[in-house]
């Protein structure tokens, strides 16, 4: 059996999410998933919110809360949020709870035991309004090696260049835009030079990337220098080390901590499901999948930093080692990276209003057609626009007009004619060339959701929906005075729908259901996730148990990833219509909402 990870990127608690972060992390990881646990394989897709760090301090201060509150405020929008798009989480947490403190510091001791954890005096930058400190990501200005003006001050995205945010030129705040003042400190740094020969060894391993990914992972290993992995900050995870873990003002780097949640959140699965070493399976077995999904603002923390610390903590550096009580860890198999969503040929900004939240779109056009949308035209290898105008398109003369139609039109007919799946007597040449087409379909669209094309899987998908339409307007049912023939030609159409609703099941769950049901079909089709309240599994005196929303589900399900022969004599009624078509209205409706 298959073990496969599917670890999908932590989004920050300090608001709501917009399409564009989803268009990255939350459609590509449900659709691989929904599409491996089809496939028999056992899936394990988790992830939470990021609740640590300079982005939760600087928002709560704006709104006036502690860190804590607005973490629990914006982790239950988020929850909510993304489980009315259907993510189909195993387990969607947050990094707030004790579970995750004692998972990160674990490794961190570990690490610091193997030798890959040395102390460093640095130069930080801190805030001259508020004495703060500022992350290197707060932090923006022009990049000493290619001139560009808007480089990071952890790195450069237009060279790839790792960077240290003394090293800019003209640096400021990307909070108030002022200049920060440098000061000394002392931090723990990962040494990443005495991990690099492992690190560099790794990545040739990995052939099957997407080329723009490898390409930014392995440009990293030409400047590798120590990172910092704490911070002067009182938001986060104590430092587990004697002499720093009751300093109240040196707390673990929000990126030491955050991807460590992939294994924290692994690990709470496990405890919450009655078997807590159960997520041994997909973290220990060398023969289990790992699949890492985020934007590419974040290659670097998934295809160097969060490596690094694994390898530093199996100690497979080259200053040797030995794993900690985790055992032997895996590494990603891959690191499956979206480029960026704009809007309208803007930035999304949610201070400059140019946002579209996840929240309104599902309240206004619902979870698939956003899913589809994403599916079909997101910034999967390349940066993408969205615009309205291309959203009411996609929606009508795709997913009404071509899917939506072919549901419609087979299930009208086979209730207005038989009121149940007909039988099928002499199959025709186009009778056999469309259904073999269909069930071929299935290997071919798999192979691209196996390789991470979802594009190119949802785009077969629906070719498989449009010669099914083209075909019941070459044999004209409502024509033909055979009633035999007449059935036949709706048997076949019936088992084709019933095929492409396999295959767009991944993409589009929550018609998935109703098409199954429109074809007579009773239980669940297609699983959905759900918000369950759940105390921490470690509280006590010192950390009262709070109830908080997770994100978990029962994903057993009756569709399956091959084409399984309807059944003649099914009741079938006349459908409602699947999809709902947008008025042009819309375009200017949402463009108004921007203005």
């Amino acid at each position: 059996m298959t073990h496969v990870l599917s670890a999908v990127a932590w989004p920050y608690a300090n608001g709501p999410r917009h399409i564009g972060h989803v268009s990255g992390f939350g459609v590509p990881s449900d659709v691989f998933s929904r599409y491996q646990r089809m496939m028999g394989r056992q899936v394990l897709m988790v992830s939470g919110t990021d609740e640590h760090g300079t982005p939760i301090l600087v928002q709560a201060e704006r709104e006036g809360v502690s860190p804590k509150e607005l973490a629990d405020r914006y982790n239950r929008v988020i929850v909510e949020d993304l489980q009315g798009l259907g993510l189909s989480y195993d387990l969607f947490t947050r990094t707030t709870t004790r579970n995750h403190y004692a998972v990160a510091q674990e490794l961190f001791r570990t690490v610091h035991r193997n030798g890959y954890l040395v102390t460093k005096t640095a130069m930080g930058a801190i805030s001259r309004s508020t004495g703060r400190t500022l992350p290197d990501r707060y932090i923006e200005g022009t990049c000493p090696i290619c001139g560009y003006d808007a480089a990071r001050g952890d790195q450069c995205d237009n060279c790839g260049n790792q960077l240290d945010a003394i090293e800019l030129r003209n640096p400021r705040s990307r909070i108030n835009g002022e200049t920060p003042v440098f000061v000394e400190t002392e931090h723990f740094f990962l040494d990443l030079p005495a991990l690099a020969e492992a690190l560099g060894s790794w990545l040739q391993t990995r052939t099957g990337w997407r080329p723009n990914v490898l390409k930014f992972a392995t440009n990293l290993l030409d400047d590798v220098r120590p990172r910092a992995m704490t911070r002067d900050i009182d938001w986060g995870i104590p430092v587990p080390l004697p002499g720093w873990e009751d300093n109240p003002n040196k707390r673990l780097y929000v990126w030491f901590d955050a991807v460590i949640g992939y294994l924290s959140a692994s690990i709470e699965w496990a405890r919450r499901s009655g078997d807590p070493d159960a997520w041994r399976a997909w973290w220990c077995d060398p023969a289990a999948q790992s699949y890492y999904f985020m934007g590419k603002d974040n290659i670097t923390f998934h295809a160097q930093i969060w490596p690094a610390e694994l390898l530093g903590y199996d100690g497979r550096g080259a200053r040797g080692g030995s794993p900690g009580s985790y055992g032997t860890l895996n590494l990603p198999t891959e690191v499956v990276s979206s480029e960026f969503l704009t809007m309208e040929g803007r930035k999304f900004s949610s201070s400059r209003s140019v946002v579209i939240y996840v929240r309104d779109v599902l309240e206004r056009y619902g979870p698939d057609a956003l899913r589809y949308f994403i599916s079909v035209a997101g910034p999967e290898t390349q940066d993408t626009d969205f615009t309205w105008s291309e959203f009411v398109r996609r929606n009508n003369d795709e997913l009404v007009s071509t899917w939506g139609n072919l549901v419609n039109r087979t299930a009208s007919m086979i209730a207005k004619n038989f009121g149940a799946i007909p039988p099928a007597s002499d199959l025709t040449t186009a009778d056999h060339e469309l259904l073999a087409a269909s069930k071929n379909a299935f290997a071919t669209v798999g192979a691209h959701l196996d390789h991470q094309r979802v594009k190119q899987a949802i785009g077969e998908a629906m070719r498989t929906a449009s010669e099914a339409n083209q075909y019941l307007s070459q044999q004209a049912p409502w024509k033909e005075p055979d009633p035999q023939r007449k059935g036949t030609i709706l048997h076949v159409a019936a088992q084709v729908v019933a095929d492409s609703n396999r295959l767009l099941a991944p993409f589009l769950p929550h018609s998935a259901q109703r098409v199954h049901e429109a074809l007579g079909g009773t239980g669940t089709f297609v699983a959905q996730p759900e918000v369950r309240e759940v105390d921490d599994l470690d509280g006590g005196p010192a950390y009262p148990i709070i109830a908080a929303p997770i994100i978990t589900g029962d994903y057993a399900q009756e569709a399956t990833w091959t084409s399984r022969p309807v059944v003649p004599g099914t009741p079938v009624a006349v459908p409602t219509p699947i999809f709902t078509k947008l008025a042009p209205s819309v375009v200017d409706e949402e463009l108004a909402r921007l203005e």
